[in-house]
């Protein structure tokens, strides 16, 4: 009788001590990073005025820093470590500096240790109208090649970052058409991810390149779907071109947008049809995995006491 029992409770010993040691396995919490130039980042970047020639200060705040549970899937659409500049091989025709991406995961694993991995998913180009946004363009479908790529070896898409519209603020045509558009494209998104309630954070417009901002803001503040949540960046630092977010202005816009997925999150992460059979939250996991095991060592001792 003992050493039957003695056998079980080493199991569950092993399956406590080896479990934990498993959870960078397991599936990444995705987010995809969408928009123009404001998304992809343009913090720290100036332009010199006697040249012209744009550069990046290389200036990382804390809140950007690396992270090991960060990643980043790259161009060439294998997982790597996060760091700024996230969408350097995205927008690669632009200078890029620090975006939201970075402050938004850092503050979300801040916030929930027990998260798990998050992996970034950049698209963003600068420079781009929503019209180039549509379904069959090439960005859209840029985005959704990456996006696919991202839950091939397990995840979940828990969430689209979006950021864009200072481009259609230059034509009142664009400007006037701007929130049927932007509202079939996240229509579109959710239909192709086979995700209908997937959570979409926008940002309504801080600055624009044209003089019809307020008609694309009222556009963005317009459209009402479900689990659409729309931040404001109006009144955030600017660098000294007047379009761009600063490095401090992006890193509060990434804890806006971490603040504002978290109460999606009563909790735990949403789930999203597109995902890998891995568990999703690693703290539900480890109850999981490590009770079960002590109940059935419980019942098949009770079982051989039973016989004995």
């Amino acid at each position: 009788m003992v050493l039957p029992i003695f056998f079980l409770l080493l199991i569950v010993t092993q399956a406590w001590s080896v479990r934990p040691q498993q959870l960078q396995q397991q599936g990444k919490n995705i987010f995809i990073l969408a928009g123009q130039s404001n998304m992809a980042g343009r913090g720290g970047v100036v332009s010199n005025t006697i040249t012209g020639i744009a550069t990046w200060d290389g200036i990382v705040p804390p809140q950007c820093s690396p992270n090991p549970s960060i990643l980043k899937l790259s161009a060439n659409l294998t997982w790597v470590l996060a760091q700024e500049p996230l969408h350097s091989d995205i927008d690669f025709n632009k200078i890029n500096g620090v975006g939201p991406g970075m402050a938004f995961a850092n503050y979300v694993l801040g916030k929930d240790p027990n998260f798990g991995i998050i992996g970034l998913v950049p698209c963003a180009v600068g420079g781009t109208k929503i019209s180039l946004w549509e379904k069959g363009t090439f960005l859209y479908k840029q985005m959704m090649k990456r996006t696919q790529a991202s839950v091939q070896n397990g995840g979940t898409i828990q969430a689209l970052l979006w950021y864009q519209g200072e481009s259609d603020t230059e034509s009142q045509e664009d400007a006037k058409s701007y929130k049927a558009k932007l509202e079939k494209f996240f229509l579109d998104v959710r239909d192709d991810l086979q995700s209908p309630m997937l959570p979409i954070i926008q940002v309504a417009l801080a600055p624009g390149s044209g003089p019809f901002i307020e008609i694309v803001r009222e556009a963005q503040m317009g459209i009402d779907l479900m689990n659409l949540r729309t931040i404001d960046a109006k009144g955030l630092p600017l660098e000294p071109d007047n379009l761009h977010l600063t490095t401090a202005a992006q890193v509060q816009l990434g804890k806006m947008f971490a603040d504002t997925f978290l109460k999606f999150l009563p909790s735990g992460p949403i789930v999203s049809p597109i995902r890998s059979s891995a568990p999703r939250n690693s703290s539900n996991f480890v109850v999981n995995i490590l009770i079960a095991p002590l109940f059935l060592c419980i019942r098949m001792i009770l079982f051989l006491t039973n016989i004995v």
